[in-house]
């Protein structure tokens, strides 16, 4: 059940990722500055920078996961 709930929670997470937006104040002076294209550029390198830590964590947990049901057969 609990698994079920999370996995939930991270598919919604994935699907709505595009309707949360969020800049610091530097990404904000770049963009009033400039033009749509350089908006989107900085909002598709923000995006790219914050895959890599998901993916880190990713591949920790499915070690650590394969590790377990190793130690179980």
């Amino acid at each position: 059940m609990f698994k079920k709930k999370v996995f939930i929670f991270l598919v919604l997470m994935v699907l709505f990722v595009k309707s949360t937006y969020s800049q610091c104040a530097m990404c904000k002076a770049v963009v009033e500055n400039g033009d749509i294209s350089i908006a989107e550029g900085v909002n598709n390198g923000i995006t790219y920078l914050m895959v890599f830590p998901y993916l880190l964590i990713a591949v920790l947990f499915f070690a650590i996961y394969r590790y377990k049901k190793r130690a179980k057969i």
